[in-house]
Parts: C-alpha cells; structure tokens; sequence
C-alpha cells in the first residue's frame, strides 16, 4: 500500500534532527556514565535490566523532541507512547544493548527514528528518517527513505578529523556458506533454548555466527557490509524502526517470515542472501 511520506525538503530536516538527538543522547550516557551503573528495575525477567541512565536519557530525547515538534507523537522504550497530531512518530530506544552499557562494552547505542503509521502495529509504519549511535565509537549511522545510507565517523580510531556522510552499500556474499551472520537472543530461557537450537542449525551452513548484543546495531552492520545478514525474533519498534530504514536505503532486504519485520522475526541481508536465508529461516521456524 502506498504511503504518503513527508516532503523530501521535510526528510531531508528530519534525518538531520535524528542525527542531533542520536549524538546528543549518546554523548550524555557516555559522558555521564557512572562507574558502577544503577539498576533502576527489572523488566520481562532478571536478565533485562533498565539502568538509571536509561531513563534519564528517554526524558532528555523526549523534551528536545518535544520543544522541536510539539505536534509529533513518541513512543519510547521506557515511557510509552504519547501519540500527536501531526502523523509522525518519534520511536526511541535511549539505550540499545543496556547490558553491554552495564559492562562498558562498546557496543551499545541510542536508536532514534522518525515514522508514519501506527508503530505499535505489525506492518502498520512505514520509517521517515533515522539515525544509531554509537557514543563509544563515535559512529553515527543515518538515513531518510529516499536518500540512502550515511556513516559519519572518525577517519582513525582516536582520530581528530570527521568523515561525514560516508555512503553505505550492503554486502552480498558468494553463497550462504561464505555468509557472515549477526542474532541476538531473548531474555526470556525458554525462548533462549529454542534460539540455541536454530543457532546450532545456522552454524552449519553459513561462515559463522556474532552475537553482539545491538539490535540497531546489527542492523547498521549489514548496510555498512560489516556483517552479511542479521535475523532475531523478539524485537520491538524501537529496536529496529531506524536500523530498517539504513538497511533498506543502504540496497538491503529486511522482512519478518511472513510480512513485514515485526516481534515474530527480522530478518536483514542483500536481496540475494536474504532470498536463500528466509526460506531457511522459515523452515526452522516451523
């Protein structure tokens, strides 16, 4: 079904102020991170963990969106959804891989993105504009449909001089067996055993596995061609609702097993890996 989107002058705007929100969000839970994180709650189960600095950073996303556009809607991770007037919706995750954050691995972001639609319905949004950060790296992927992928980042690790607007292209490998695949695994350890189980089945046929513990991450990976593809079940809007749009405007694939990317299943690769890996991961879903 086609969906009106924002005039390109308005993407081009919002992917700019996704970028902002995304790199000010970051450096604030890099540079504030205490040295031991709070726990403020659990959540599903003892393993999912929301930190203080989970929740001070949605707040921070929240009134700078809201002094921005006032009319747009947000849904956040922490807070929910305040729908607006204007058709859009701000779908923020403060942070990504809160677990890597309590252990100060580097792989944790902020994913902010701009969308049309409902975003708490399956299939019922459609991503404007986006951008993930990754403070610790000082990475910033970023897109709007219709204007492809960017990576602003440091030119050298440590480097003082910025390389901004990198374009991204997915990767496609010679064959699955040449593949290099990115999952994640749920909170909840039944759903873990049945995860184990299609990993062990994956890991037979393709190059190898990452577990990284990003979900947006993940996602930026594959447009950047750092991984080849990426499939987790069990992600919410704010987990992907950027990372599918640099994916898609990078020439990638993303999908759920049947439909669009939803809870049921993601799945992230160029148009030919993804061809032969759905198939595959619909078999073992069965």
């Amino acid at each position: 079904m086609p969906v009106d989107l924002p005039a390109e002058s308005e993407r081009v705007a919002l992917e700019q102020l996704a970028v902002d929100l995304a790199t000010a969000a970051g450096r604030f839970v890099r540079d504030e991170r205490p040295d031991q994180v709070a726990v403020a709650e659990t959540k599903a189960t003892d393993l999912d963990v929301v930190t203080v600095m989970d929740t001070r950073c949605e707040a921070l996303l929240r009134e700078r969106i809201a002094s921005a556009r006032p009319d747009d809607g947000i849904l956040g991770e922490e807070d929910g959804w305040s729908a607006g007037t204007s058709g859009l919706t701000w779908v923020l995750d403060p942070i990504d891989g809160t677990v890597n954050y309590l252990y100060d691995l580097p792989a944790y972001a902020v994913s902010v993105a701009v969308v049309v639609g409902d975003p708490t319905v399956p299939g019922g949004w459609t991503p404007v504009a986006g951008a993930v950060c990754n403070p610790r790296v000082d990475e910033v992927f970023h897109a709007r449909a219709g204007g492809g992928a960017r990576l602003d980042r440091p030119d050298e690790p440590g480097g003082t001089a910025y390389i901004r607007g990198h374009a991204l292209r997915v990767r496609e490998p010679e064959s699955a067996s040449k593949a290099l695949l990115a999952t994640g695994f749920s909170y909840d350890v039944d759903d873990r055993r049945a995860q184990g189980d299609i990993a062990v089945s994956m890991l037979t046929q393709v190059r190898d596995l990452r577990r990284m513990g990003a979900a947006s991450l993940d996602l930026c990976h594959v447009a950047a061609g750092r991984v080849d593809a990426y499939y987790e079940r069990g992600l919410q809007p704010w987990d992907m609702a950027a990372g599918v749009l640099v994916v898609t405007e990078a020439g990638g694939v993303v999908s759920g097993l049947a439909g669009p990317a939803s809870r049921d299943m993601v799945v992230a690769a160029a148009p030919g890996l993804h061809a032969t890996l759905h198939p595959l991961l619909v078999e073992l879903h069965g």
